[in-house]
């Protein structure tokens, strides 16, 4: 890991408002390098620069720390490469996160980082969204570009519970998309985030299901 990746991992996470223990950079650090080192056979993610992945995931990832709240039990819907799950299960180890995705071999790179980083606290799902079944309902739902936002509400409707919050991380303002938002679906909350080194518009939508 070079000194170039801590320093922005670091100045990053100080300008999204973050102290980070010394702990929580050196597992965000390993996990980068399983990222990096795992990509170039399983094709992860279709950002190839080392140094542009600790922004466009391992920052953009924890923009949205600020956000998860009290909510004990976490779902990262199409995780893919672990994101933003693993860094949430990093930044949390207090509460439950579990990852889900279709692909296996995205769901066998994170359980490998599971064990390795020794995140006790994080459960990996090979599964469709759609044929998930959990034990009890998430809190929290969040997603990042991983659908539209009428997808995202429809297919993990079942996964929540009246209190729960889904949060979608999006690039541009879905203005378009939030006109097909399902009937039972409420836009809570809207924020737009400024991610140190992340080029274009970042923002996050808080959504809730209606009483």
């Amino acid at each position: 890991m070079t000194d170039h990746q801590r320093h922005e991992l670091s100045t990053g996470a100080q300008a999204l408002g973050l102290a980070l223990t010394q702990e929580q950079e050196e597992q965000l650090l390993a996990y980068l390098a399983l990222l990096i080192k795992w990509n170039k056979a399983y094709n992860l993610t279709a950002v190839r620069d080392p140094d542009e992945m600790v922004s466009r995931h391992l920052l953009d990832s924890l923009s949205v720390v600020p956000y998860i709240g009290q909510a004990e039990r976490w779902l990262d819907v199409g995780s893919g490469g672990g994101m933003p799950g693993i860094p949430l299960a990093i930044m949390f180890p207090e509460k439950r996160i579990t990852t889900l995705d279709s692909n296996g071999k995205k769901t066998r790179f994170q359980t490998q980082v599971k064990l390795e980083l020794k995140l006790q606290n994080l459960e990996v799902v090979h599964s469709r969204v759609e044929a998930h079944q959990p034990t009890q309902p998430y809190e929290g739902i969040v997603s990042r570009a991983f659908s539209s936002l009428e997808d995202f509400a429809n297919w993990t409707r079942h996964l929540g519970e009246p209190a729960s919050q889904w949060l979608a991380m999006k690039g541009l303002h879905p203005t378009e998309e939030l006109v097909a938002l399902p009937a039972d679906f409420e836009v809570d909350s809207a924020h737009a985030l400024a991610v140190p080194g992340c080029q274009g518009q970042r923002h996050l939508l808080i959504l809730r299901r209606k009483a």
